[in-house]
């Protein structure tokens, strides 16, 4: 086991981890998590070996391989796949005494050479790597091409898939998502799931930890605190022991009876909805996380949308693409004000191409992209990261955005993004990737976009500023479309997806669980061979034809829950202030009698509300047993 004693590390002056504690136990599977910068990556450069202790011990088994991806790759003109099994160092040792006893001609030595090589995999080695490239995303026809022909995303998976080759004891991965998409995360869940040895991740997925993690370690006031089970169980745990010390946890319980109030009377009328199910499910996970990051350094919101007209955006047989390089072909769809839209599909298949069209970025080869009057886009992108001036600080950036605001509101706003002091004033440059990407995201809230477009924005991002981002989302009247592979991102915002897949966008009738199934059978090509051509085009003809029949039923029922929500949220603040002894002092009768009216006419709207959805849910339901 690895047995962490007194441990004190220090990055300079700084201590990182002072006096801390830990087991891990064999073949446990470990999430390593807490805020960037709080020493997750120094203490994997410790466990291997690469840092010393300040103070203390840390013991892991002397017989104990260990695997670990590599943040830097230096063999650029290594083939991809031979990099990959250069992972397992005894097969590569195996392979070497089998090319040296050759040499030398001794026949004793060369056979034992073999079994060795036999013993170690070696003749199945380039199959297992191939697979491996496979599972991560790589084409066939790229197993050959040098690590240097790859971008950098593509290089920190190819690190991963070599960590992988090798068979250890401890495996140790340090943000092994960031630069997958939700395909290739789905497939190292169940990769990892089979894996026997020690694992310790640090990730900022939530999800993936959920699926993959049996234990959590959490970096909090240089200490490591371990909690049993995944991060929704961390959560829970660290919750009730934040409970008993924050006043602001006991504000946020009374806010949650009043939504669980409404979840209450939703679920009693339409109990067998899927609409109300999945609000349900939503708004319940919100009741387990909120107390666990009632001490985030973040704290911000979406100013209200402007107006603007209907729809936001409508493409009209637009065909995008790259020069004589077509994408997408024929794509016609409309954005309208409030939709909350993912964008789901295999890597390559063009969401970033349909992204960056939406944002005005990439015009159309073909077709019609028409944009609406009063249109305010808030484009989020990785490579808008490289793009801040280096030499301007936070401040300065906002400065150049709002040069009539004052400079103290100005430095609040950058605070609840957790910018403070000299950081708020120094130069963007030696920044961090998530630090970075929370100041883009600042910049983009400041100003105040009726259209959102998200490709990938958690990606550098820690778990405290990604669930900042989440509450935020939920809250933001205006429309959204999102590229993320953070599934608790997407299930907490979007409410339908679009399906990027075949050269064409379309509206997908499903979840996040029903995208997992299309993965499978879309992988599962004797299925394909099962099902003739004809009856296919059939299926899909008459599968297309039902989606549009349906389309104009589901959006009544999305537009209705959306208003329902917002009078429930009103009633709901007016029954706070009424909940206030102070109004019904004899010199407030004039306010208390204003409040009451109010009160009538918003309980009265959402009785009105509610019947108009169950009318719209039945009559959806109703078309989709026919």
């Amino acid at each position: 086991m690895i047995q962490i004693s007194d441990l004190t590390l220090r990055h300079g002056p700084e201590a990182l981890l002072e006096h801390a504690e830990a087991t891990i136990f064999p073949g446990h599977k470990v999430g390593l998590i807490g805020p960037n910068g709080c020493g997750k990556s120094s203490l994997f450069a410790l466990l291997q070996g690469q840092l010393a202790a300040d103070d203390g011990d840390v013991r892991i088994p002397a017989a104990w391989t260990l695997a670990a991806m590599a943040q830097e790759i230096k063999e650029l003109d290594r083939p991809a796949l031979d990099y990959v099994i250069d992972g397992d160092r005894r097969l590569r040792d195996a392979e070497a005494r089998v090319r040296r006893t050759e040499a030398e001609g001794d026949g004793e030595a060369i056979a034992q050479a073999h079994a060795e090589l036999d013993e170690a995999g070696g003749y199945t080695a380039a199959a297992r790597a191939g697979s491996l490239l496979n599972g991560l995303g790589f084409k066939p026809e790229e197993h050959r091409k040098p690590v240097g022909d790859f971008s950098g995303g593509w290089r920190i998976r190819l690190s991963l898939a070599r960590a992988l080759m090798c068979p250890s004891d401890l495996l140790m991965l340090d943000e092994p998502t960031n630069h997958l998409d939700l395909e290739t995360v789905v497939w190292l869940e169940d990769w990892l799931k089979r894996y026997a040895g020690t694992l310790i991740i640090i990730s900022h997925d939530r999800d993936f930890l959920d699926q993959v993690v049996d234990s959590v370690l959490h970096i909090e006031h240089r200490r490591l605190v371990a909690y049993t089970g995944g991060y929704s169980d961390f959560e829970r745990l660290r919750a009730e022991r934040l409970a008993h010390q924050q006043a602001r946890f006991e504000k946020q319980q009374r806010e949650i009876a009043h939504m669980q109030s409404f979840i209450d009377r939703f679920r009693a009328k339409a109990s067998k909805a899927k609409a109300a199910q999945s609000r349900i499910k939503a708004l319940e996970r919100m009741e387990q996380v909120a107390p666990a990051h009632a001490d985030s350094p973040f704290h911000f919101e979406f100013p209200p949308p402007p107006k603007a007209a209907n729809p936001l955006l409508s493409l009209d047989q637009v065909s995008l693409g790259y020069g004589s390089k077509r994408v997408l072909e024929g794509v016609s769809l409309s954005l309208a004000p409030g939709d909350r839209i993912g964008l789901l599909g295999l890597n390559g298949a063009g969401k970033s191409t349909l992204v960056r069209a939406l944002a005005g970025e990439l015009p159309p080869l073909d077709g019609r992209l028409t944009s609406s009057r009063g249109l305010q886009i808030g484009y989020f992108a990785q490579h808008q990261l490289e793009q801040l001036d280096g030499q301007a600080s936070p401040l300065l950036h906002l400065q150049r955005l709002a040069p009539e605001a004052s400079e103290q509101s100005l430095r609040d706003y950058l605070g609840g993004f957790d910018f403070h002091g000299d950081q708020a004033t120094g130069p963007v440059a030696p920044l961090s990737g998530g630090e970075k990407a929370r100041l883009v995201l600042a910049l983009l809230v400041w100003q105040g976009p009726n259209l959102l477009l998200l490709d990938e924005p958690t990606n550098h991002l820690d778990l405290d500023m990604r669930h900042a981002l989440t509450v935020a989302l939920q809250g933001f009247e205006g429309a959204v479309v999102t590229v993320s592979h953070d599934r608790h991102l997407l299930t907490s915002t979007v409410e339908a997806y679009w399906l990027v897949a075949d050269g064409q966008v379309r509206p997908f009738d499903g979840d996040l669980s029903d995208y997992r199934r299309w993965l499978s059978e879309r992988n599962a090509p004797e299925k394909e061979d099962r099902q003739g051509g004809n009856e296919r085009r059939e299926t899909r003809r008459n599968q297309a034809e039902r989606r549009e029949r349906l389309r104009p039923l589901k959006n009544r029922v999305e537009k209705l829950t959306r208003q329902v929500d917002e009078a429930s949220q009103r009633v709901a603040e007016l029954e706070r202030t009424l909940a206030d002894a102070g109004l019904y002092e004899a010199e407030r009768a004039g306010e208390l009698a204003e409040v009451l009216t109010k009160q009538s006419e918003w309980r009265q709207r959402l009785e009105g509300l509610e019947n108009d959805w169950m009318e719209a849910q039945e009559a959806l339901d109703a078309a989709e047993a026919e």
